[in-house]
C-alpha cells in the first residue's frame, strides 16, 4: 500500500517530549510506540487527532512510581506510517494494527487507559485480551452504536469538507489551556501536508450514525462484554467537555460496568483532559492503583 512516513526531523526538540521511539512492523506499516519505565504495564490509547504526545505530562509521574508506560500511535497518527488511501481506514483496521503492535510486547496485568477514539479501540482490545488486562481507566469517550448528536454531525460535516484537517486548531478548541505555539506545532508535527492526514480526516467519518452502520454492532458487543467486567475500573471525565459532558457521559460506564467505582471529575479540563490536567490525572491513577492493588 502507499503510505506517508513523517520525516524524523519533524519530531526533534518537541517541548516536554524526549521519549525514545520504538517501532513494530504490522501488515506492511511501521507502527510507533513509546515504551518507558519498568514494572506493571500501563497502556495509553490516544484518539483524534492527537498522538502519543498527548500523554507526555502523565508519563513521568507514572514511570517514577514504578510503572512501564506504553503509548502507541494509531495508524495514520504520530510517528506511525500513514496510509494515503483514505478508504484504507476502518475501525477494524485500527484495532488490528494496534493489536499487532501490542502482540509484540510481553504484557500481563496491564492497566488500559483510553480517551476519545482510544475508547472504542482500547476497550475492544481489552475485552478481547482480558487475560492480559487487570484494570481499565476510561476518560472522555463512548462506544458509538448509531446515535449521535447534532453537534457531532456538524463536526463530521466539517471534517468531511476539510480533509486537510487543521489539527492545531482542533486541539486548541478542545482544551481549557491556552496552548503555546510550540505545543500546537508539536501536535501538528506528524502532519506536514494533506497527504499525511488520512487517519485524522477519516476518524469522524467512521463514527456510526445509524444502527447497523459499520462498527456499530461491534462496539455494542464491546459494551455487552463490559457489563460482566468485574476487574477494577476508574472512570474519570472532565468538567468542561461538550462532546462527552460529565457527569452524564461518564456515568454511563459507572452504571453498566460492575468493576467501576464512583466517577472522578477532573476539574478545569475540556475534551483533551490529558493536555489540560495531565499531572492531576496521573496522581488520580496512582492513588487508585494503590487502592486496588
Amino acid at each position: 500500500m502507499d503510505y506517508f512516513r513523517t520525516p524524523d526531523d519533524r519530531f526533534a526538540g518537541l517541548p516536554g517530549y524526549d521519549f525514545e521511539p520504538h517501532y513494530a512492523e504490522v501488515d506492511g506499516l511501521r507502527m510507533h510506540y513509546v515504551d518507558e519505565g519498568e514494572g506493571g504495564p500501563i497502556i495509553c490509547f490516544h484518539g483524534e487527532p492527537s498522538w502519543a504526545y498527548l500523554y507526555r505530562k502523565m508519563l513521568p509521574p507514572l514511570v517514577a512510581a514504578g510503572n512501564r508506560v506504553i503509548c502507541p500511535d494509531l495508524a495514520g497518527f504520530g510517528r506511525s506510517d500513514k496510509p494515503t488511501d483514505f478508504g484504507w481506514y476502518s475501525y477494524d483496521r485500527h484495532v488490528e494494527q494496534i493489536s499487532g503492535v501490542l502482540d509484540t510486547l510481553d504484557l500481563q496485568g496491564a492497566t488500559v487507559v483510553v480517551q476519545d477514539w482510544g475508547g472504542p479501540i482500547g476497550l475492544r482490545w481489552a475485552v478481547e485480551n482480558a487475560d492480559r488486562v487487570e484494570r481499565l481507566v476510561i476518560m472522555n469517550t463512548g462506544l458509538f452504536t448509531g446515535q449521535v448528536s447534532k453537534g457531532f454531525l456538524a463536526w463530521r460535516d466539517f471534517a468531511k469538507r476539510n480533509p486537510d484537517l487543521p489539527v492545531g486548531m482542533v486541539l486548541q478548541s478542545a482544551t481549557t489551556t491556552d496552548l503555546a505555539d510550540d505545543v500546537i506545532a508539536a501536535y501538528e508535527a506528524p502532519f506536514p501536508n494533506a497527504e499525511s492526514k488520512g487517519g485524522a480526516a477519516t476518524f469522524p467519518l467512521l463514527v456510526p450514525t445509524e444502527a447497523g452502520a459499520p462498527g456499530a454492532d461491534t462496539m455494542a458487543a464491546v459494551g455487552v462484554a463490559l457489563r460482566s467486567w468485574e476487574k477494577p475500573v476508574l472512570v474519570a471525565f472532565s468538567d468542561s467537555d461538550p462532546v462527552f459532558p460529565s457527569p452524564r457521559s461518564g456515568q454511563v460506564f459507572c452504571d453498566s460496568i460492575p468493576g467501576a467505582g464512583e466517577q472522578v471529575v477532573i476539574e478545569g479540563a475540556a475534551h483533551f483532559l490529558q493536555e489540560d490536567r495531565g499531572e492531576r490525572i496521573a496522581a488520580v491513577i496512582l492513588e487508585w492503583l494503590g487502592a486496588t492493588s
